[in-house]
């Protein structure tokens, strides 16, 4: 059986490889864990926790899932290259209707969007939070 955890982050990858405005800063660069080595701007899959919405016949849960924005290097010491970077991500997954194979998806909301200065002080760090209310089949 395919996870439902696992589905939706492929879901999310392929909207925000889709979309252009994330596209135009970050480009393909969007990584399952850890940062790279080198990187001018680029998201990471961060933490994910879910809790069991089972109601009647139909089993269910609430999804959440961290998406981290990262910017140095050519965008400088700031933190507004990563508000850019996390409104576009916002804007890609926000109420949006994605497919899974074989779970179906609800509902997709971000909930939180953080910008911040990473503590090597050259590193803007946007956080995008998403909500996922997933029916499990």
């Amino acid at each position: 059986m395919a996870s439902p955890s696992v589905e939706l982050q492929t879901a999310i990858y392929n909207a925000l490889v889709a979309d252009a405005a994330v596209g135009a800063i970050a480009g393909d660069r969007i990584f399952d864990g850890g940062l790279p080595e080198e990187f001018t701007a680029c998201i990471t899959f961060g933490p994910s926790d879910y809790t069991l919405q089972d109601m009647d016949c139909i089993n269910g849960r609430t999804e959440s899932l961290q998406i981290d924005c990262w910017l140095r290097g050519k965008y400088g010491s700031r933190i507004s290259p990563a508000r850019e970077l996390a409104d576009a991500v916002k804007d890609a997954l926000h109420l949006v209707s994605l497919s899974l194979d074989v779970h179906a998806l609800a509902l997709l909301r971000v909930t939180a969007v953080r910008a911040f200065m990473d503590r090597d002080g050259v590193t803007g760090h946007g956080v995008v939070t998403v909500e996922a209310e997933i029916e499990e089949r």
